[in-house]
């Protein structure tokens, strides 16, 4: 955690590789738009070969199968997000301050990588690489346990009601990962802003009740 929660930096390696190339970073970018676009299983190699304006066979000397781009595409997606909302959550902020800025930390993330985020979530579990699902899984799983952790604090210190920091946590989390599916950018409302009224809304109900 840091003082400051309006960092910028939104940017996100392509892959766990020091370096991708740059007709690689086309192709996953290609795949990225398909997916979110088609959906997953609707998606073939030569749609995306062609769409990336390359030939199959260039496509597969790059990738083994669909299933390898999607799962590169799916742990880009994850790779920066623990850090990202870590760094804007105030370290010495209240409980309430604290849940706020990861809310609004993960709507940022979630809106710059878009179509990212709707092809992770359309097949979260085809990636062929165990190794790789597991990286995922544990990171999912830290991304919880940083908002558990909030909750939880918030309720020891008396700030928060006693309210379940795990279902506190699946109805937070339930309002941000959907929020891609629904959400209209030409909308007059921001992430930002749409966030912030979830926080309203849900921080009456947390805060603990005088006397």
């Amino acid at each position: 955690m840091t003082e400051q929660t309006s960092a910028t930096d939104l940017s996100i390696p392509p892959y766990g590789e020091d370096t991708v190339s740059e007709r690689m970073q086309s192709i996953l970018d290609t795949g990225t738009a398909l997916f979110a676009e088609k959906g997953y299983d609707a998606t073939s190699m030569r749609d995306i070969a062609s769409a990336a304006g390359v030939s199959k066979a260039l496509l597969y000397h790059h990738f083994t199968s669909k299933e390898d781009i999607y799962a590169r595409i799916a742990f880009s997606a994850t790779q920066n997000l623990n850090q990202y909302v870590w760094d804007r959550i105030p370290a010495d902020g209240t409980a309430a301050e604290k849940l706020r800025a990861f809310m609004v930390a993960a709507a940022q993330f979630f809106t710059h990588h878009r179509s990212a985020w709707v092809a992770a979530s359309n097949a979260f579990w085809s990636d062929p690489d165990r190794h790789r699902m597991e990286q995922r899984l544990a990171r999912r799983r830290a991304f919880e346990m940083m908002l558990r952790d909030i909750v939880r604090a918030g309720v020891e210190s008396g700030e928060f009601g006693d309210v379940d920091p795990a279902m506190t946590g699946r109805l937070v989390l339930s309002g941000i990962n959907w929020m891609h599916r629904w959400h209209d950018p030409e909308k007059t409302l921001t992430p930002e802003e749409i966030v912030n009224q979830y926080a309203d809304i849900l921080l009456g109900g947390l805060m603990a009740k005088a006397g």
